[in-house]
């Protein structure tokens, strides 16, 4: 008995021994995870701070090289003033400068002349004294030109205002500014069928934000690409290939700024279900190249055009968004099903629930007491579903019941859709009677 015991309390103690190995294994792991977080964290403040030293310094060196360019290029203009001024001040002056020493050169003459005529010989001096008396009087002595005084020409100078110094220096000082924190971040991602619901919200209170600006690319090593500018917090982003990593970012614009906040810490998101698509090939529509967008041509061949494959999952959201109207009518229908059944122009039949154009929802081909509001250019139905089972389901059968709730122009009506099987997944559909109808699904 007591080695019996004693083999007990050694089990015991081993037991105890092998938790607490498994206690400090896992609290090991859990610190070494905090410290790549930590790691992580100081990389990205060396990376950040190293970054943003670099746009400083090369935005003021832009800045520097950008004012002495402009101050060269005002101290040019105002040398070229000068230039003018002083030229077409001096051309005045110099030709009253000729003139004046033409005058100088005819009374140099005229004095060579009169000296002459005085000194000369008495025999020729009275007819001396006569050409030169009447040659003076016709060069008119008395008559001088005028020249300006100085207050009547031009003295140059420069007026330089010394303030602008003064406002160039508290515009400088308060250019720029270094965030800690961008005023937005990044604050969900929500998988969709070939596409990501991306979320944002603003984390600085003091900042009043205008419009946001959602970019994106493919991994991490292509540019990136703007995807959505305007004043809401969360956009789908589509046309995303599924298990494939798209790295996310935002920034804001303040109320009557025009420059845009730092972009937020990029972030990493990836959906892994597959895009849904319309079926190819029915006469009545005509396809985009993704097939995600169908547009009811002018083709006299009725019908309804179903998902390639069952994409749609119960705890998803499947999204219609109308691009452009037709002419409506009744038998109009967009919803899904549980198979697809040839032979039928409308999804108004059994396993299947939809909305009409004019509004009316259809449960198993029976129109519904309530109703929503007519569907129109850029209106988006929704149908969302969640599994409330009754009684016994197998392969074979049972009862299967299906909280349905379909939403249109802030609109919405719930309802229990009950079938006599389980379904995992379900198609989608849409028929129009008339051409002009196109639906984009998401």
């Amino acid at each position: 008995m007591e080695a019996a015991g004693e083999a007990e309390a050694r089990l015991l103690l081993l037991q105890e021994a092998r938790e607490s190995i498994e206690a400090a294994r896992s609290y090991r792991r859990e610190l070494q995870q905090r410290l790549r977080g930590l790691h992580q964290a100081r990389q990205q403040i060396k990376e950040s701070a190293t970054l943003t030293r670099d746009v400083l310094e090369q935005h003021f060196n832009d800045l520097k090289g950008t004012l002495k360019k402009l101050l060269d290029e005002r101290l040019l203009s105002l040398l070229q003033e000068v230039d003018v001024i002083e030229q077409e001040s001096i051309k005045p002056l110099d030709e009253c400068q000729k003139l004046i020493e033409h005058g100088v050169s005819t009374a140099d003459d005229l004095l060579r002349e009169g000296e002459s005529a005085v000194d000369g010989d008495v025999g020729q001096e009275n007819e001396k004294l006569c050409n030169f008396t009447k040659k003076a009087l016709h060069i008119q002595l008395d008559s001088l030109p005028e020249v300006p005084s100085l207050v009547d020409v031009p003295c140059l100078s420069a007026q330089l205002d010394d303030c602008l110094l003064t406002i160039l220096k508290n515009q400088i000082f308060r250019h720029g500014t270094v965030a800690s924190r961008p005023p937005v971040q990044l604050e969900e991602f929500v998988e969709k069928p070939g596409g990501i619901l991306v979320r944002w919200c603003k984390v600085d209170e003091d900042f009043t934000p205008q419009d946001y600006r959602l970019q994106f690319r493919k991994g991490t090593a292509s540019p990136f690409e703007d995807v959505y500018v305007g004043s809401e917090t969360e956009f789908m982003v589509l046309h995303l290939d599924p298990h494939v990593d798209y790295q996310f970012r935002v920034c804001a614009r303040g109320d009557g700024r025009q420059e845009w906040s730092p972009w937020s810490v990029p972030q990493l998101g990836r959906t892994t279900l597959v895009p849904h698509e319309w079926t190819a090939g029915l006469e009545g529509y005509s396809l985009s190249s993704r097939r995600n967008i169908a547009l009811r041509n002018d083709s006299q061949s009725c019908g309804v055009l179903y998902s390639k494959a069952p994409t749609y999952f119960c705890g998803q959201t499947l999204t219609f968004r109308i691009e452009t109207v037709g002419q409506p009518d009744r038998r109009d229908s967009l919803g899904v099903c549980v198979e697809q059944q040839n032979g039928f122009d409308s999804l108004q039949r059994d396993k299947a629930v939809c909305i009409s154009t004019n509004g009316a929802v259809f449960v198993n081909g029976k129109e519904m007491t309530n109703q929503l509001p007519a569907v129109t250019s850029g209106s988006t139905v929704t149908f969302d579903m969640e599994v409330v089972q009754l009684g016994p389901c197998s392969n074979e059968g049972g009862n299967f019941k299906l909280r349905v709730t379909i939403s249109s122009n802030n609109r919405e009506v719930v309802f229990d859709w009950v079938l006599d099987q389980c379904c995992g997944s379900l198609y989608f559909g849409c028929s129009f009677s008339y051409p002009g109808w196109k639906v984009l699904v998401f």
